[in-house]
């Protein structure tokens, strides 16, 4: 065989093996909204707000009923999610601010889910909310893994939808015509330009996506467009008066709204709708048949700045809401698509948490162990083996603001720790499968489940010296 015949069939040989080498590598995207209740989706029982995107691909993908996020606030529930560590290990435990922007960061020997899969050979990006480190700091996201980052680094930044300034890597971006003084730049469309610009620059090698999009969160506003013009003649409506842009205005108020109600479905239906954006750019691209997709919510509905998850039954009929540690303010909804691994149509009650996601994507991309981890892979299940699955002993939560509270979910039961700062906590005790909606408080009557569950809070609680809990 002469020489160019042989390079001829190396380089198709080396073709193959490349391609085998990528379609056992699946491209990653994780979306996570900010604030949407476990009920907001219609795959999750919403009957009002219109979700199709999502509800097509619960269908076909699979849909978990018993997924719980970080915690119930913001930044430790992200920290849980990254480091694959519950609240009690867990480097950031609450929404520490930092001035002049941004919150606690994440320690430069803290492993980051990120970190993994950009060793692995992922290309990475995060689009949207940060919230674990300024760009000079160790928890900036292009230290903590991220190739590419545009959007908030800060949360309290991010209680503005028309912000002064979004971040690009470490350049910071002037948004013209917004600067607090008026409704310019709506920040969560450039960040989905973004966010599809790096599906369209990666499509060529494995790429991890996450998309922390700041959508339904506080305030409630959006454009004047067909979103909104969808829900607002639909609702009786009650005013919500805020901190309105202006010479006034401050950078965490959260602006008047008209019609809040039509506001917030109008915020939900555009967050679906830029999912099926996403989806449509990877069938474009070819890349759809070789995507994990996965969707969440980093905590439960809130309350804030005009929003009524009381009306539109955000919490799925659970007890609770963002900062509670009742079902309402940690279950998520949960759905991962998965061409030709999960079963269309599927449901799962695996009892997991933000913590697993980390083993899973490491194990989904063949990125190795992680340094540490309180999570459990769930890719059995994902795959349809449910006796492989291995199980949680508990899952752990922590919430710092309040007094403090503590959870801890076992099989059926379920503790609250009210009021732990105080060295006294009042306990509240749940059988989830007798009471999901957590109205029968059992402490009094079962004091040994009571004492059996405080034990464990004690072994997974491990103290924090910039968040301390326990007395």
């Amino acid at each position: 065989m002469k020489k160019p015949a042989l390079f001829a069939l190396f380089f198709a040989l080396s073709s193959i093996a490349i391609a085998q080498k990528k379609s056992d590598r699946p491209n990653i995207v994780f979306i996570m909204a900010d604030d949407l209740g476990y009920g907001d989706l219609g795959a999750y029982g919403q009957r009002i707000i219109e979700t199709k995107h999502l509800d097509a691909l619960a269908k076909q993908g699979m849909r978990f009923d018993n997924f719980y996020a970080g915690t119930s606030v913001c930044a430790p529930s992200r920290s849980a999610l990254m480091t694959g560590q519950h609240t009690g290990h867990t480097p950031v435990r609450g929404n520490k601010e930092l001035e002049p922007e941004g919150q606690q960061p994440l320690a430069d020997s803290v492993q980051t889910i990120a970190m993994l899969l950009q060793k692995a050979g992922y290309a990475t990006g995060a689009f949207g909310k940060w919230g674990l480190g300024m760009v000079d700091t160790y928890g900036s996201p292009n230290r903590k893994g991220f190739d590419e980052f545009y959007g908030y680094n800060c949360q309290r930044q991010s209680h503005r939808y028309y912000p002064t300034h979004l971040w690009h890597n470490q350049e910071r971006i002037e948004l013209e015509g917004n600067g607090l003084m008026a409704k310019g730049q709506y920040a969560p469309e450039l960040i989905q330009e973004k966010t599809l610009e790096f599906i369209e620059n990666n499509q060529d090698r494995p790429f991890f996506l996450y998309v922390p999009t700041v959508l339904p969160h506080a305030e409630l506003s959006g454009p004047d467009d067909q979103f909104y013009a969808q829900y607002a003649n639909t609702f009786d409506e009650k005013a919500h008066k805020g901190n309105d842009y202006g010479s006034t205005a401050t950078i965490a108020g959260y602006a008047s709204v008209a019609k809040p109600r039509a506001t917030y479905a109008s915020m939900v239906s555009r967050m679906d709708a830029q999912v099926g954006q996403i989806v449509e750019k990877l069938k474009a691209l070819n890349l759809l048949d070789n995507t994990i997709i996965v969707f969440t919510s980093d905590n439960g509905s809130h309350r804030e700045g005009g929003a009524d998850p009381e009306f539109f039954n955000s919490s799925g009929g659970l007890r609770g809401y963002k900062r509670d540690l009742y079902e309402g303010g940690v279950k998520t909804p949960f759905i991962v698509y998965w061409q030709g691994k999960v079963s269309p149509g599927s449901t799962s009650d695996y009892l997991g948490a933000f913590w697993d996601v980390m083993p899973t994507l490491a194990e989904v991309a063949q990125a190795g162990k992680p340094q540490y981890t309180d999570g459990i892979s769930f890719v059995p299940t994902l795959l349809g083996k449910p006796k492989k699955q291995k199980q949680h002993d508990y899952l752990y939560w922590e919430f710092h603001e309040d007094g403090g509270r503590q959870a801890v979910r076992q099989g059926d039961w379920k503790l609250i720790l009210q009021k732990v700062k105080s060295g006294n906590p009042i306990p509240e005790l749940y059988n989830l499968k007798q009471d999901p909606q957590e109205q029968n408080n059992l402490a009094a009557s079962s004091p040994q489940k009571v004492e059996a569950l405080r034990k464990i809070t004690t072994k997974a609680h491990v103290e924090n010296r910039d968040f301390p809990l326990v007395r």
